[in-house]
């Protein structure tokens, strides 16, 4: 069975425009068509149309990101796949037997518990999907249970390492010169300030960067806005690069973008991922981690120095308390602190 992937956008998660990043900032251009990858040819077509309808409205309706998308397509294609072959040709005979059956399998299988609860919600949101349209008269998922996943803290840099991050960027800048040095130490203060994704990361344009109020226009995942703030030291190096970097290597294909690459088209994430890296490995005894592991340890610190959980969910455009709960975390002495400050009885 084919499950290759569908080709990711120029812009992901909160990403405006219709070009997709090449290797350094290159660009094609995205098809909706091109987008829907390739099935396997024994697939009923009474079970692939309603999964095609199925993300076109997810793509049309919540905008969601084509990397969303695709894990959508995979996840279901791989239901519909154990479906066919358990001699299920139509959606309508879909019972929860079936998806039971189907869970067990992946399990066996040896998929990771957090694997199990994505696709389990794939499902979900797919037979809640038929049921709303009146594909189906029931939702056979609705007491379809998968295993809850272990909820583990990611690695995280402390403060001090995060400041000799941006020393080390700063002094490789200020030997090697030129633009992509200053682009470089602009990003990684960025991401560091703020916690944005990598894909909100390149899908900046210049205009979502307000100096005034010192804050980034943000577009996050199904395309919410929101507004982030931005420290000093960033905003300083985003002006340096703006100034000083960015005119040397944008062109024609750079649009309005913040960050470009060395052949002059908005920056992919992959390079920006090289960026991070490399950078982590200067620092002595630093993990190695990528520009997600800067989000995460921006909200740790934010609540170690005193920051509010509800602000902290704001800043990073989480849905959930509980999704931010999971990314961020606090010291025994922070926490002993607070219950002796605000216990009557402490």
């Amino acid at each position: 069975m084919d499950h290759r992937a569908l080709p990711t956008p120029r812009r992901a998660a909160g990403v405006r425009g219709k070009q997709d990043p090449g290797r350094d900032g290159g660009a094609r251009t995205a098809d909706v068509a091109d987008a829907e990858g390739d099935v396997p040819d024994s697939l009923p077509p009474a079970l692939l149309a309603p999964l095609e309808d199925y993300l076109r409205d997810l793509r049309l309706q919540r905008g969601l990101s084509e990397h969303t998308l695709r894990a959508y397509r995979t996840d279901l294609l791989g239901l519909l796949a154990h479906l066919a072959g358990h001699g299920v040709d139509d959606l309508s005979a879909v019972d929860l037997r079936d998806l039971r059956g189907w869970l067990a399998a992946e399990q066996a299988a040896g998929r990771a518990r957090t694997t199990l609860q994505r696709r389990s919600a794939a499902v979900h949101g797919f037979f809640r999907w038929a049921e709303r349209t009146e594909r189906l008269p029931t939702d056979p998922s609705a007491a379809l249970r998968s295993p809850r996943p272990h909820r583990r803290l990611p690695e995280t840099i402390s403060q001090g390492e995060a400041r000799q991050l941006l020393e080390d960027a700063i002094a490789v800048a200020g030997e090697e010169g030129g633009p992509v040095g200053l682009r470089d130490v602009a990003l990684l203060e960025v991401l560091y300030a703020t916690g944005v994704r990598v894909a909100e990361l390149c899908g900046l344009d210049v205009g979502d960067v307000d100096r005034h109020r010192r804050v980034l226009r943000v577009f996050g995942k199904g395309a919410k806005e929101r507004s982030v703030p931005l420290g000093v030291p960033a905003l300083e190096a985003l002006d340096t690069w703006l100034a000083q970097g960015r005119p040397a290597l944008a062109g024609p294909a750079s649009g309005e973008a913040v960050f470009v690459g060395e052949r002059g088209g908005r920056l992919d994430q992959r390079v920006v991922r090289r960026i991070v890296h490399r950078a982590l490995r200067m620092v002595d005894g630093a993990p190695d981690l990528g520009p997600h592991g800067l989000r995460h340890a921006m909200a740790t610190h934010l609540l170690e120095g005193g920051a509010d959980l509800r602000s902290v969910q704001e800043m990073l455009g989480h849905a959930s308390l509980a999704t931010t709960q999971i990314y961020t975390h606090v010291t025994d002495e922070r926490l002993r602190a607070a219950y002796l400050q605000a216990h009557p009885r402490a």
